[in-house]
């Protein structure tokens, strides 16, 4: 698989998953601050279903500010019917959308990260390939900011003990690669997971970025 495959693969798996979610599982609170299972995945769809020019304009009648528009944009297409983007997000996984400057890596850290914002809090389980995790992870610790909290990774060293990855230097942050992903892209209900003697400099971070 390309990463674009990769992209789809985790798209339909997704999607396959979600479909038989009851109504209390869609209004379950996800990892994702403010947003249920159900905005996650309307959130997931934006790119499959709302074009780059209509997103610049979301942006412009927002002030500049791609989060107010992306929150915007989120709310709309969350009034639809959960069956009816889970098939969206299904019928449409092979779209090979990329932010502008940006390569495959962004989509795929993009469906990894809030396919686990959704998951972890159902407690349901999926077997994500560790290659992906690996390529998301080096991603990530390089990625432009926005991604991940402002400084929050300087200085420490963070190891995968399940995949094979390993990244900086200074006090060791360890973990599984899942929750090292969600940590490191501002979600607190991951450090609980998480061990060495990096940590406690990751969480003052993380609670004041």
């Amino acid at each position: 698989m390309d990463a674009f495959d990769e992209i789809a693969d985790e798209r339909r798996a997704l999607a396959e998953q979600l479909a038989a979610l009851t109504p209390e599982q869609q209004a379950t609170r996800s990892l994702c601050v403010a947003w249920s299972v159900h905005d996650v995945l309307a959130h997931l769809i934006m790119p499959l279903e709302v074009s780059t020019p209509r997103v610049v304009l979301a942006v412009l009648l927002a002030g500049g500010s791609f989060h107010r528009a992306n929150e915007r944009v989120t709310r709309r297409l969350a009034k639809r019917p959960f069956r009816d983007i889970v098939e969206v997000l299904h019928r449409k996984a092979d779209t090979r959308f990329t932010p502008p400057g940006s390569g495959p890596e962004a989509p795929l850290l993009d469906v990894l990260v809030h396919g686990l914002d959704i998951r972890w809090p159902l407690q349901l389980h999926r077997e994500i390939p560790g290659s992906r995790l690996r390529s998301s992870l080096a991603f990530l610790m390089t990625a432009p900011s926005g991604l991940v909290p402002k400084g929050a990774l300087a200085g420490l060293r963070f190891e995968a003990q399940d995949i094979d990855f390993a990244h900086g230097a200074g006090p060791v942050v360890s973990g599984t690669a899942e929750a090292l992903l969600l940590t490191c892209t501002g979600r607190t209900a991951a450090l609980g997971s998480l061990v060495g003697e990096g940590v406690p400099a990751l969480r003052d971070r993380l609670s004041t970025s």
